[in-house]
């Protein structure tokens, strides 16, 4: 198959080209795995002064290949388990249902991906020892359970918990663990506040494919507890990262870690329109909306540490 449906409207997708692995990597998301070590590696310089740049370096490129790898073997995944066979899915298009990417290839670079991956934790152990490795193959483990095994995350309603859970507690603490040696109260915080977000963007995607994933087995937390439960899931998942900031400030004594105070309009925007926004793809645009919506909370926290540690007296 040399090409396939067209994506973002006039551009086809040839079979195998980059434009394909686009599709399956999905560059967009990345935004999840970013967030978090850019909030864990700053709160961690307000705290104790110093980061380990090349630690750094390695705990993000551990942390986008992991995104990465969720991302592609959701693809393959759904693909084999006939996720596509009801022709009633209106998510974004995936590589190898499509044909545009064979299921043995995608399958080739989650192994690839993974192994570089755990090289890298294995070089993050030079600087906090082998309980690096807990969180680096838990991490990974996650990553392929998400659609993969005989009982997969995606499958259940566990799916915004696990996210909550990897890109943010174990993301942010983990980042500021592993560059500074310790974890503090603020970066607790921080961590609840940055896997809130990334889980709300799971939870656009489940609610806006609700009705499909009824048809074909998938028990998300939509399905389970129904379209006004997912509703009221978002608006927590929205407000709760707001609600923290006021403890955050008190705890570092840094009134700057209210700027992303600053977001809270764009945030009541984004629940009006989740709200009124019809079935289908119009939701892909929250979607991406709630992924830029973390991005730039975790970029104004990440300011307001590194305005507090750069003002604060010497």
């Amino acid at each position: 198959m040399n090409a396939g449906r067209t994506v973002g409207g006039d551009r086809s997708v040839r079979a195998g080209s980059w434009q394909a692995w686009a599709v399956a990597v999905r560059p967009r998301t990345l935004l999840v795995a970013l967030s978090p070590v850019l909030v864990g590696a700053t709160l961690g310089f307000d705290r104790t002064g110093s980061v380990d740049i090349v630690a750094a370096l390695l705990v993000l490129g551990a942390a986008l290949l992991m995104q990465v790898v969720t991302n592609m073997q959701n693809d393959v995944g759904y693909t084999v388990r006939g996720g596509d066979s009801s022709g009633t899915r209106t998510g974004l298009p995936r590589a190898t249902a499509n044909g545009w990417l064979g299921v043995g290839h995608v399958r080739a670079a989650i192994v690839a991906c993974s192994l570089v991956a755990t090289a890298l934790g294995l070089a993050l152990v030079a600087y906090r020892g082998w309980p690096v490795l807990a969180i680096g193959v838990s991490s990974l483990l996650a990553a392929l359970a998400y659609m993969g095994g005989p009982r997969p995350i995606a499958y259940s309603p566990f799916g915004e918990l696990t996210v909550f859970v990897f890109f943010g507690l174990v993301a942010v603490t983990g980042t500021d663990w592993v560059l500074t040696g310790g974890v503090g109260a603020v970066t607790v915080l921080a961590a609840v506040a940055v896997g809130a977000i990334a889980a709300a963007a799971l939870a656009v995607n489940n609610h806006r494919d609700i009705a499909h994933d009824r048809l074909v087995g998938r028990r998300t937390f939509a399905v389970t507890f129904g379209e006004a439960g997912s509703r009221r899931l978002y608006a927590l998942l929205l407000a709760l990262p707001f609600a923290l900031l006021p403890a955050m400030a008190w705890l570092a004594a840094s009134p700057a870690l209210l700027l992303p105070l600053l977001l809270a309009p764009s945030a009541v925007q984004l629940w009006r329109d989740f709200l009124r926004c019809p079935p289908g793809v119009a939701f892909n645009a929250l979607l991406f909306r709630t992924f830029r919506l973390e991005l730039w909370y975790a970029a104004l926290l990440s300011l307001g540490a590194l305005g507090g540690r750069l003002g604060a007296p010497t």
